[in-house]
C-alpha cells in the first residue's frame, strides 16, 4: 500500500471514529457510565490533537467533541450547575 493510500485510509477511519464518538456523546455527558472515567481521558488524548493532524472537528455537531479538539476536557466539576 502506498503512503498516500494509507493516509487516505487512516483519514477515513479517523473520521469514522470521530463520528462514533460524536454520536455517542450527543446524549451523554461522559463516554462510559454517568461519570468521568479513564475512557474519557483516553479519548481526550486523541481528540485534543485531531485538529493538528488535519481533522476538522467543526464538522461534528457535538460541542463536547469540538471543545476537546480545542483543548478542553469537557469534564464538569461538582460545583458547576
Amino acid at each position: 500500500m502506498t503512503g498516500e493510500r494509507r493516509l487516505s485510509l487512516e483519514t477515513k477511519l479517523g473520521y469514522a471514529a470521530l463520528g462514533v464518538m460524536d454520536g455517542h456523546l450527543e446524549y451523554r455527558d461522559f463516554f462510559v457510565a454517568d461519570r468521568y472515567s479513564i475512557t474519557d481521558i483516553a479519548l481526550y488524548a486523541y481528540t485534543h490533537v485531531a485538529g493538528e493532524r488535519g481533522f476538522e472537528l467543526d464538522l461534528f455537531p457535538c460541542p463536547r467533541l469540538a471543545r476537546a479538539g480545542a483543548g478542553a476536557t469537557g469534564a464538569r466539576n461538582d460545583n458547576q450547575s
